[in-house]
C-alpha cells in the first residue's frame, strides 16, 4: 500500500503533519499511535496463540 510513496512523499507528509498539528502535539500523536500498534500486536498474538492452542487440542482429541 505504502510501498510506492518514497522518501520525498514521506517527508512531505511529515511536514504537512507538523504544520497541521504543530510541534507540541506531534509527539503526543506519535505516542498514542505507538500504544495503539502495541495493543493491536498484543491482541493479534494472543488470538493466534489461542487458535493454535485449540488446534493442538483438536489434534490430540482426534488421534486418541
Amino acid at each position: 500500500m505504502f510501498s510506492n510513496i518514497g522518501i520525498p512523499g514521506l517527508i512531505l507528509i511529515l511536514v504537512l503533519a507538523l504544520i497541521i498539528f504543530g510541534p507540541k502535539k506531534l509527539p503526543e500523536i506519535g505516542r498514542a499511535f505507538g500504544q495503539t500498534l502495541k495493543e493491536f500486536k498484543k491482541s493479534t498474538r494472543e488470538l493466534t496463540d489461542d487458535v493454535m492452542k485449540d488446534a493442538d487440542e483438536d489434534k490430540k482429541t482426534l488421534t486418541k
